[in-house]
């Protein structure tokens, strides 16, 4: 099974628009060390802490992938206007780096999109590992709660997706992979919704965001008396972040 040491997430940022001549001034006031990586102004390296990133206008190969009435993007509630694109307040931040983001370094990555939130009067956010929309707000805040309680806020960064198909119904994780390099991917047992099947693969999420991807086949007690989690790690994956495997089963 193979864990990523490095990752090349971006955050798009609808908010308000800002002249391009005035967006290096704004960035220095808040403390971000604004650099032109190019004549003209944008893309800017923005750097907090060790982090360096850019800054630029989202392109349209940027808008593509978070189109949110593709059925592959995600919406935690966050319906976006039919002119986000157009109204020149579309920001994407991305890694400098070629090799993208440490995962040491996403504590110091929250923080800089927060301080950006704020900075551009932002409604909606779009993750890209988990090709998600959330509110901007409620992001803000959830990431200020991070910082205090030390608990990601998973619903924000991590999409739960459902696959209805010839066989019997999965609920998987995307984005996941950013933070431990695997994916989880759930069966349905008979009888459960898709609430429930957040709720425990919301916690699972959180568990290996904290400490570690699961390497070894393992049961777990669940959520209710009787209800088990098996989790088995498969092998390495060729055409994605490697999976684990989760069963839910119960005492007779």
């Amino acid at each position: 099974m193979t864990r990523p040491e490095v990752h090349a997430p971006f955050a798009l940022i609808v908010g308000k628009a800002v002249a391009d001549d005035a967006l290096e001034g704004m960035m220095r006031r808040m403390g971000l060390r604004p650099d032109a990586a190019r004549a003209g102004g944008l893309p800017l390296q923005l750097t907090l802490g060790g982090l360096t990133v850019t800054i630029d206008r989202a392109a349209p190969d940027d808008f593509a992938l978070a189109d949110p009435v593709d059925v592959a993007t995600s919406s935690l509630g966050t319906p976006l206007p039919a002119d986000w694109r157009d109204a020149g307040g579309s920001w994407i931040v991305r890694s400098a780096r070629r090799d993208g983001i440490a995962a040491a370094q996403f504590d110091t990555l929250f923080q800089m999109i927060v301080l950006l939130i704020d900075a551009f009067d932002a409604d909606h956010i779009f993750w890209s590992p988990a090709r998600l929309w959330t509110d901007a707000r409620q992001f803000r805040g959830a990431i200020a709660e991070m910082q205090t309680s030390g608990m990601p806020p998973v619903l924000h960064l991590i999409a739960f997706r459902r696959r209805d198909g010839a066989a019997d119904p999965h609920v998987a994780t995307r984005g996941l992979a950013a933070f431990a390099g695997q994916e989880l991917d759930a069966a349905v047992p008979p009888g459960w919704d898709m609430a429930a099947m957040v709720k425990r693969l919301a916690r699972l999420t959180l568990d290996i965001m904290l400490h570690g991807p699961v390497v070894q086949p393992q049961q777990t007690p669940g959520l209710q008396a009787g209800e088990w989690v098996a989790l088995t790690p498969q092998g390495d994956a060729r055409d994605g972040p490697a999976a684990v495997l989760v069963e839910f089963s119960f005492d007779r």
